[in-house]
Formats: structure tokens, sequence, C-alpha cells
């Protein structure tokens, strides 16, 4: 009876909802063995969310926005067109795609790389919504146009920003997101149990890596422009998280930095509600904004709001996402998320002013930008 409830136990810390749990329960022998069964493995025990935090499922759900907004901006990027609609539907609500168009590439190898990045992406939504099942989220709305102008000019790239515009744009564009990608897979391996979904978590962190060190690659070998621009949106980015140390520019006094790490030569890694302050484009608390204009399906949905160990639930008692200090992402006890504000404007201003960008010694922290068009 042990590893009955043990088994119950585990998959209960995989799934999201009851209906998926019972369904999951009935598979492995459990749910047909009736009441006697269910007192000794506890109702209120099986089918409780984990106090700890948010299930797996709730986990991979968080990750399935993300590859949704990278999915569809390489997509457009290198198509003209998003992800088809059989894949887009699910639990939430379904959103709309608004800019984004195809980019003119000069340099025929960054194209045939931004094709290569877009299948990724194409078979991770498609391979997180047949690992999820009926518990998948729908694409929630994305936002491509006033999201990345907004990014921009807080890192201080200008009005405007068009990603799609040309090479150089796509790039900048690509590594807003390439690197919140690796950080936010990084963050959320310990909260995993199941260790098929660590196993396939892992994965896609590896992929994400990869796109993210051949961004940084190119960025670098185009030379100054291109690498103050990509400093000054990993500044950006830093600022928003409120953390201070988990970005880093891809050069630092002109050395070369493609592979952002700590003094362990160790990944950094995000909280879920630290992702979101970068995608939301807010230092603060919120639920929505930036590239999510009504915010992300699923339960890990609110920002974190400058605290260092900000979490991404709803505020409720079965995700993180309570006061500071408790994994959350309350402002409680947190920084001063107007000085991180004012810090990030004044930041980019110096950034504008002078045309050059200043690089630090090898400590994280760096940037966020920019903009786009259509709709689906």
């Amino acid at each position: 009876m042990f590893e009955k409830k043990f088994i119950a136990n585990a998959i209960n810390r995989s799934t999201e909802n009851q209906l998926d749990r019972r369904r999951f329960l009935r598979a492995a022998g459990i749910g047909t063995l009736g009441v006697g069964a269910a007192s000794v493995l506890g109702a209120p025990e099986a089918f409780a969310q984990d106090s700890q935090g948010p299930s797996d499922a709730a986990i991979l759900n968080f990750a399935l926005n993300l590859e949704y907004l990278e999915a569809e901006f390489y997509a457009r990027a290198t198509t003209g067109s998003g992800l088809p609609s059989n894949i887009t539907g699910g639990t939430g609500t379904q959103g709309g795609v608004t800019g984004g168009r195809q980019v003119s590439f000069s340099d025929p190898k960054i194209k045939a790389f931004a094709t290569e990045i877009a299948k990724d992406e194409l078979e991770h939504v498609t391979f997180l919504r047949k690992a999820l099942g009926s518990a998948a989220v729908a694409r929630p709305a994305i936002d491509l146009d006033k999201s990345f102008a907004a990014a921009a000019k807080a890192a201080g790239l200008g009005e405007g920003f068009d990603p799609y515009k040309d090479d150089l744009s796509f790039l900048l564009g690509a590594f807003v997101f390439e690197d919140v990608g690796v950080t936010a897979y990084k963050g959320a391996a310990p909260l995993i149990s199941n260790k098929t979904y660590l196993g396939a978590a892992a994965g896609i962190l590896a992929v994400e890596a990869y796109h993210a060190s051949l961004i940084r690659t190119t960025l670098y070998g185009l030379g100054m422009p291109a690498q103050d621009g990509a400093n000054a949106i990993s500044k950006a980015r830093g600022s928003l998280d409120g953390v201070g140390s988990d970005d880093q520019g891809i050069s630092v006094s002109g050395t070369s930095n493609i592979v952002p790490t700590d003094e362990n030569g160790i990944a950094f890694g995000r909280t879920p509600g630290h992702v979101l302050n970068i995608v939301y484009l807010t230092p603060k608390v919120a639920t929505s904004g930036g590239f999510f204009p009504n915010g992300v399906n699923g339960t890990l949905n609110q920002s974190g709001g400058g605290s260092a160990s900000g979490g991404g639930g709803t505020g409720s008692s079965s995700t993180p996402g309570g006061g500071a200090g408790t994994g959350a992402g309350g402002t409680s006890g947190g920084r001063d998320t107007e000085l991180l504000v004012g810090g990030a404007i004044a930041a980019a201003g110096a950034v504008a002013a002078a045309g050059v960008y200043q690089h630090g010694k090898k400590t994280a922290s760096d940037g966020v930008p920019a903009d786009s068009e259509t709709t689906d």
C-alpha cells in the first residue's frame, strides 16, 4: 500500500487539475481500488496541490507560454506567417498575435540559422502540448509590435525599433528572448519533481542555450554597434527583474563574453516571477503587460516585483506568490520599484546621449528592446 500512496503523491505533483489526477491514478491502477483504498491513500492528500510549490504541469504550461512567444517571433521573421491554428488552442483564453513580418535577410547564414531556430521553437510548442495533453494552455494574446518599441526605448535604442527591419535588428530582437529562455528553464529545473518532465526540460534548456550562444556570437562578431546594442538590452533586462546579478552583456571591457555565467561557471536561473518581470516589461508586481498584454495562461502568471526571491504565482497558497522573501511576487520587503524604473531610464538616457555603452566587469546585469506588425 505504501507503493500506491507513493505513486498517488507523485501523480499529484505531476498533474495540474483533478481530472488529470484521476486519469493518471486510473492508469496507475489506483483509481479502481474503491473506498477502502481511498481512505488509506487519503483523498485530500491524493488531490491537494503541493503546498511547497506549483505542479510540474503548471511549470510546463508556464514554459509553453514562453515557447508560444518565441515560436511566433521566429515563424513570422522567417516565413511571414504565425503558428498553425491547430496548435494554439487549449485551456485559458486564446489570443491573437499583433506584429511580426518576414525579414529580408541580407546574410544567407543568418537566414539559415533563423530558419533552424524557428523549426526548433515550433517543435518545442508541439512537444509541450503533447506532454501536457488536455491540460495544455492556449496561446495567449502576444504583442510583437508596441512591446518591442517600448523595450528598445527603455534600453536606450531609440524610438520605433523594428526587429523585422534587417539582420541586426532581428538579432537584437532575438537576443531579448534567448537569454531569458535559458534562465527560465534553469530556474524551473529545481521545481520539477517528475524525472521524465525534468529530462525533457533539460533537453529544451540545452537547445535554448545553443540558440542563445549562436545569437550572442553572431552579434559579437558584428562589432561595436551590435555589441553596444546587446549590452544595453542586457542591462535593461537586468533592471526589470530587480536581481541585478543574473544578466550579462556579450562583451566586457572589449573582451568577448559569449557565455554568461556566475563565478562558478554556472548559467544563471530566474524564477517564473522574474521571467515575467521581463516579458511584461515591468519591475513591479503585475499579471499582464509587454509581450503578453492580457497576461499568460496558467497558474504561474504574476511577475515578481523587485524581490530577489520573487515567484510567479497568483498569490494563492498553492503557488509561489505571496509576500517578498517567501518565494513570492509581493512588494513587502522588496526594493523600491520606482527607483528601479528611474535607474533604468537614467541608464538608458546616458547610453543614448553618449552613443556608447560603458562596459563593466563580468558581473551580471544588462538590457531589453523593441517592435513589429501583423495579426492573426
